[in-house]
């Protein structure tokens, strides 16, 4: 018996490599694959609009948070569909299809824009197959991403001690995908020229698929649909169901094509879709639940409006980050000249450095009676990504005056800022399973992801208070600039800092509803 049907680790076991299934490395290397081409393409977005397409500052911003939105909205829709009908194998190979399509779509850049008597002329075209690009992107990270990460929990016995470290070299496959994307697809985009940097994602989704195309007979059938049967069956004519699916999949990329070149509909669906939710769990909470399940589920939802909070926070870092260290920053980091695009790396980079070091803390301080509690952790996530705009603040302030800022303050700030990510992500996911009542679960996980959705409306939406429009043949006007972002920073820090002091306010009560997590019904 292998391990990953529950057997204890043998070192010799042909199935397993340093003592995990090998199907948990095909997982590694193709989600891996898959960030490098997400992240890739995400650095460059928002210069690729600006500079290239000539987009004002705030439309930029407005389609940056509807493709976000979109992108952590639809893998519910993904999942559902992969658990429901299609498995994860069938699921994944058609996202990492459409992936491959959007990433290699994007390379075509058409003729740049330009300014014809005042007003900018666009390569209309060349936009259509952008825009649709993305929507492919959109559906593709759909289909993949919350089946690739339920692949690995499948690759191991509910018992099986290996599954948390399994976990942990999964996530660091995702981590090390988002850091060479910004260093790689970054740099090139903006040194080279676009394609090349959306190319290069294409490449690596390219890459993603060939390695679980080739790896499927590590995943011992775990990945297959529940009922093939089913797929097979007819639906209409010669169409079976799992060609409706394949082709549902492709309806629902045009759409998303549609929508997100109006991007006031995705704001708008994303503001419904949250009053939706509020309502749901009013509802729920008055006639579904007893005392002790209030108590969690208020609690829970409590955790998930700090990560939305946070990550309204963190997505400045593809948009007013961007701008302003494209703008107004000096890019020299340790002799080397990067671009604003290639240093979001630091993110990622400061993730794969802290995670160890706090994978080790927790329990060290947990065994001197010193752990801070899940409520405490995300208030202190909280404040990180508040503090994280001080040295922003202080980089535009140094703008103010004339000059250019040292890039080591956007090193400090997204030091800052993961730090803050650290505490609070991890905790957040984990204690959706803990404290949501069981009947609910799955609704709960998407509340999560929708949260992460909405951040990123609201991100978009804090972003356009720094918007800068300059007129044809006119310079930047530099001190403008940087009063701008820094009244922006000011307020981020502001809101990080109030919301981590409401979230340790409430820490009591929100302990309160957590203990009672014994009387589960």
């Amino acid at each position: 018996m292998t391990a990953s049907a529950g057997a204890r680790p043998d070192a010799r076991n042909p199935e397993e490599w340093f003592g995990h299934p090998k199907g948990l490395y095909v997982c590694f290397f193709t989600e891996m694959w898959e960030r490098f081409s997400f992240y890739g393409m995400k650095a460059l977005l928002f210069l690729y609009l600006t500079k290239y397409h000539l987009f004002g500052d705030a439309p930029s911003y407005d389609l940056l948070g509807a493709y976000g939105g979109l992108v952590y909205a639809v893998p519910v829709i993904g999942g559902m569909i992969a658990d429901r009908y299609l498995g994860m194998r069938k699921a994944v190979i058609l996202g990492a299809v459409l992936l491959c399509l959007g990433h290699f779509g994007m390379a075509f850049e058409g003729e740049q824009a330009r300014f014809v008597d005042g007003v900018v002329v666009q390569d209309a075209r060349a936009l259509q197959v952008f825009y649709l690009s993305l929507a492919l992107i959109v559906t593709g990270v759909g289909f993949l991403k919350p089946n690739i990460s339920s692949l690995v929990g499948r690759l191991y016995a509910d018992d099986d001690p290996r599954r948390d470290s399994g976990f942990t070299l999964f996530v660091a496959g995702i981590n090390l995908g988002a850091l060479f994307a910004s260093l790689v697809c970054g740099y090139l985009g903006e040194t080279y020229g676009w394609k090349y940097g959306f190319g290069a994602a294409g490449v690596g989704m390219l890459l993603g698929l060939v390695v679980f195309i080739t790896g499927q007979k590590h995943l011992h059938g775990h990945a297959e649909p529940r009922d093939p049967a089913r797929l097979r069956e007819r639906i209409a004519g010669p169409l079976n169901r799992e060609w409706a699916i394949y082709l549902g999949a492709f309806a629902g990329a045009l759409l998303v094509w549609q929508l997100i070149q109006r991007t006031w509909t995705v704001h708008g669906a994303m503001h419904l879709v949250f009053a939706a939710f509020v309502a749901w769990f009013a509802w729920f909470l008055v006639t579904q639940c007893t005392a002790a399940e209030r108590g969690r589920m208020l609690s829970l939802v409590a955790l998930i409006l700090c990560a939305l909070v946070f990550y309204t926070l963190y997505e400045q870092t593809y948009g007013s980050w961007v701008a302003f260290t494209d703008r107004l920053l000096d890019k020299n980091l340790l002799g080397l000249q990067m671009t604003a695009g290639s240093l979001t790396f630091l993110g990622a980079f400061f993730i794969v450095g802290l995670s160890p070091l706090f994978a080790w803390l927790w329990p060290w301080l947990a065994k001197r009676g010193l752990n801070p509690s899940t409520p405490v952790k995300s208030a202190i996530g909280l404040l990180f990504a508040g503090l994280a705009f001080l040295p922003m603040l202080a980089a535009a302030r140094i703008g103010v005056d004339g000059a250019l800022a040292s890039v080591w303050w956007l090193v400090l700030a997204y030091l800052l800022l993961e730090i803050g990510e650290v505490c609070l992500y991890p905790i957040g996911l984990s204690a959706v399973s803990e404290l949501s009542v069981r009947r609910v679960v799955s609704v709960m996980m998407g509340a999560w992801f929708l949260a992460t959705a909405y951040s990123e409306v609201l991100a978009a939406a804090f972003g356009k208070l720094s918007a800068i429009e300059v007129a044809e043949g006119a310079e930047l006007d530099l001190l403008a600039a940087a009063a701008k972002y820094a009244e922006l920073f000011w307020m981020l820090f502001l809101v990080g800092a109030g919301a981590a002091v409401i979230a340790l306010l409430a820490t009591p009560l929100i302990r309160r509803g957590m203990h009672a997590t014994d009387q589960r019904t």
